[in-house]
Order: structure tokens, then C-alpha cells, then sequence
């Protein structure tokens, strides 16, 4: 209940396969979550006798000036719950994903009857909290070896890692709010209805926040790990008002609620195999993702025949790698064949991917990154296979290899040997692959964050 502290957190995630695919119903996404998770802590905010204080804090204390104060009211028409960001010292910086996810996630509570519409939300504070693989800040600015780094920059100079950011905050801010504001009996994290609860919620406010409907794999692995993955109907939200016009408040509790939804996530049978991690290696440059996609698009539309062809057999290579470590994750394989094999497997998706980005004029794989991948698979004792995840370009690279600290050391030697003679910043994450989606969490993880 609101008098209660609770912690959540929600991973980040690698889209090993299905890149671009994920974008079609016909199509599927082999995502796996990650350990590097979003974490937000909610706390009542105390007050005086006799002082009432209607106010959101939302707090990422990570970062420079990075603190943001909302006020609420309920808008007329059954518009929901409407947040105005308030002034911190001389400075208003806007943050899309905190506000859009503030509205939706109270407009929401407002309608499960727990709360009556004219109900004032307790005074709260959500601190959120990035483990330190989010961001490609050196580690020489960056507070020592602690999980969680005080960076020396505004939120929005940061670079990322790509790792899904923003739909692990709306995860678990959302789940955060949820928690937090409703009994036990309207929403619990830990059940099957709560997820779906939460996973239908977070999407409509992830896209809304990004201003387009997107494939949702992101928050998907964000709810519930590593799946297989199938899109939603861009439809499902597409009559959605915008958050405090007339009719948003049922429209959106129709919509999280409704049998709607045809997404499909699988998330029995995808594993790793024994004996293998998933590994994130940070580029530290970063891709305009969103003009890739649309130039891609672009291709698919102008040649549909040809791009049809290739989507599905990339499509049959996706699943051929999927099937190869579920069984494998139930099998005790020879280590030297379960090397050939998954080199085989993700080789062939790579030469499609490389196939594609040259018909389409997109560099889905650069030939900087073909070179890397190629001398990490080829030079270091270990190393499967690599791709660069999602819509490709220069975020982070996901590495299949040996999980055992040798072979970490030789892949850390060989990419620092590699920034050096190539003049670039390349390293290897802490992060690994990781199973379990969105979580309740001790509040002990946080100590020194929050009092």
C-alpha cells in the first residue's frame, strides 16, 4: 500500500534475431532479456500535520539535474489523469517517457475502482536507478566499481549502449506506479494477470511516448524475458485518444483490459545452452535507428517479390538459431560441436543481414563491424559467433561464447588491443543474457540511493 516503500525492476534487452522482421505479424523475434535492469524505488513522500501536498516526484539521481516535480488534476470528458511538470530551481526538462507514463499509468489506476476518479493520488517519489551498462560513459568519470555510477553529465548527453532503455523505464515505472497505489488484489506483479496487465499498459505508453506504434518487442522482453515474439496489430492502439482528451480514461482501461490484444510471447524454451553467455560489446557510437527502419521499409515496399524472399528465409534462419539453443539448453552437448554449429547458424543469418542492407542501401551490418565480428569469432578462443542486434548500425554488439572467465579476459585484451589500433572506444559489457523479466525487488539493493 502508498505508506509501504517497494522496489521493481525490469530488464533491458538484445534482439538476437528477427531484426526488422519483428515489424510484421507474419514474423517472429528471438529477444533475449538482459541483467542490466531499470530499477525504480517508490516512497511515500511525508507531510507536515495538516499540510496536503499533491505532487509526483520522480527522481534519477544518477545524473545531473535530473529530478522531475509533477502536479495532476483530472481532466473534464473523461480525459483521465493530465500531469503538468513543475519548476526545479530556474530549470524545466522535459522527459516524454516519465510524463506519458505518469498520465496513462494514473489514468489507468483511476478506473479499477480502487480509486474514485476525484481521488488524490498520495504524495510519492519514484527513484529510478540504471545499472551502469546503459550508458557507454568511460569508467574513469565514473564513480568507481559500484552497481550503480554517478555520471558526471545531464541525462540527455549520456550515451547509450542500446539496450532498451526507455522501454525497461516504462516497465518498471509503470509496474512501480501500479504497485505502489493499488492493493494486492488489483495488481500483483507476480501473477499471470498482473503481467499481462502490466505488459498491455506499458506498451500503449511506450508507443504514445515515442509518438508512433512500434513492434513492442522491447517492452515485451522487458515484462517478460527472454521469448520468442510475436507483434501486436498496430491497430490495437491506433483509436487510443491522446492522454486528457475526451474519452482517453475508458478508451485506455478498454484497450489494457480488452481481448484485444494478438501479441504472442513464448517464453518456455528459450534458453542458452549450458556452458554458453550472451555478451554485449559497447561501440560507443550509436545509430539514428529510426531512419535505417524507414529506408529499409522503403526497400521492402519498392521490391516486394525479392524482400518477401529473403524475410523468409531469414525468417527460417531466425528459427533454425532459436531451435538450436532450446535443445541444446536441455541437452549435454560436446562443446567443440555446439561451437560449429551455433557459428554455422548465426553465419547464415549474418550473410542475409548483409544481403539485405546491400539491396536496401542500409548499413544493417558496416563492414567496421563485419570486420570486428569476423576477427572476434575468428581470433579469440571462445568466441562463437556475433551480430550486431536489432536494427543493426553501431550500437552494441551481442557475442555468443564460452561462459567462463577466460575466455571474458581474452575478449576485454583483444577489443582494447582493437580501440587502440583502430583509434575507437570498444569494450565488453558487464551484462549478460538473462531469463527473468520484470521483478519485485529488496530494498537493501539500494542503499545510499535512497533514504
Amino acid at each position: 500500500m502508498p505508506g509501504t516503500p517497494t522496489a521493481v525492476s525490469a530488464p533491458g534487452k538484445v534482439l538476437l534475431a528477427g531484426g526488422y522482421l519483428c515489424l510484421d505479424r507474419q514474423y517472429t523475434a528471438l529477444v533475449y532479456g538482459l541483467s542490466a535492469r531499470i530499477n525504480v524505488v517508490a516512497q511515500e513522500i511525508k507531510t507536515s500535520p495538516g499540510v496536503q501536498l499533491t505532487e509526483i516526484v520522480v527522481d534519477s539521481p544518477q545524473f545531473l539535474e535530473a529530478q522531475w516535480r509533477y502536479g495532476y488534476h483530472l481532466t473534464p470528458e473523461d480525459g483521465g489523469i493530465k500531469v503538468t511538470q513543475l519548476q526545479v530551481g530556474s530549470n524545466i526538462n522535459p522527459n516524454p517517457f516519465v510524463e506519458v507514463t505518469l498520465s496513462y499509468a494514473l489514468t489507468y489506476i483511476t478506473r479499477t475502482g480502487h480509486h474514485q476518479p476525484t481521488h488524490a493520488f498520495a504524495p510519492a517519489k519514484f527513484t529510478i536507478l540504471a545499472d551502469n551498462d546503459y550508458y557507454s560513459q568511460p569508467h574513469s568519470q565514473a564513480a568507481g566499481t559500484a552497481r550503480f555510477a554517478k555520471f558526471p553529465t545531464r541525462l540527455g548527453d549520456a550515451h547509450k549502449t542500446g539496450l532498451g532503455s526507455s522501454a525497461a523505464l516504462v516497465t518498471s515505472l509503470t509496474a512501480a506506479l501500479l504497485t505502489h497505489y493499488l492493493p494486492a488484489s488489483a495488481f500483483d506483479l507476480s501473477t499471470d494477470a498482473g503481467r499481462r496487465t502490466l505488459h498491455n499498459l506499458a506498451q500503449a505508453a511506450h508507443c504514445a511516448a515515442q509518438g508512433k506504434v512500434g513492434s513492442g518487442f522491447d517492452v515485451a522482453a522487458a515484462v517478460y524475458g527472454s521469448c520468442l515474439y510475436r507483434r501486436f496489430s498496430p491497430a490495437v492502439l491506433q483509436a487510443l485518444p491522446e492522454a486528457g482528451q475526451p474519452g482517453f480514461a475508458p478508451a485506455l482501461a478498454a484497450c489494457v483490459d480488452g481481448d484485444g490484444w494478438d501479441t504472442q510471447i513464448r517464453a518456455e524454451g528459450v534458453r542458452l545452452p549450458r556452458g554458453v553467455a550472451l555478451r554485449m560489446c559497447d561501440v560507443d557510437c550509436g545509430s539514428q535507428t529510426v531512419g535505417m527502419v524507414k529506408k529499409v521499409l522503403q526497400w521492402r515496399e519498392a521490391a516486394p517479390g525479392d524482400a518477401k524472399q529473403l524475410w523468409d528465409e531469414l525468417q527460417a534462419r531466425n528459427a533454425a538459431l532459436g531451435d538450436l539453443l532450446g535443445r541444446e539448453a536441455e541437452a549435454e552437448a560436446d562443446d567443440r560441436q555446439l561451437a560449429a554449429d551455433i557459428a554455422s547458424a548465426v553465419a547464415a543469418i549474418r550473410a542475409l543481414i548483409r544481403d539485405m542492407g546491400a539491396r536496401s542501401g542500409v548499413p544493417i551490418e558496416p563492414d567496421s563491424q563485419t570486420a570486428l565480428l569476423d576477427a572476434l569469432r575468428d581470433g579469440v578462443d571462445g568466441v562463437y559467433e556475433g551480430v550486431v542486434p536489432g536494427a543493426g548500425g553501431f550500437d552494441a554488439l551481442a557475442l555468443l561464447v564460452r561462459d567462463d572467465e577466460d575466455t571474458a579476459a581474452r575478449v576485454k585484451e583483444f577489443l582494447a588491443h582493437w580501440g587502440r589500433e583502430k583509434g575507437g572506444a570498444v569494450r565488453l559489457l558487464d551484462v549478460k543474457g538473462e531469463v527473468e523479466g520484470v521483478r519485485r525487488e529488496r530494498l537493501g539493493e539500494y542503499v545510499g540511493w535512497v533514504s
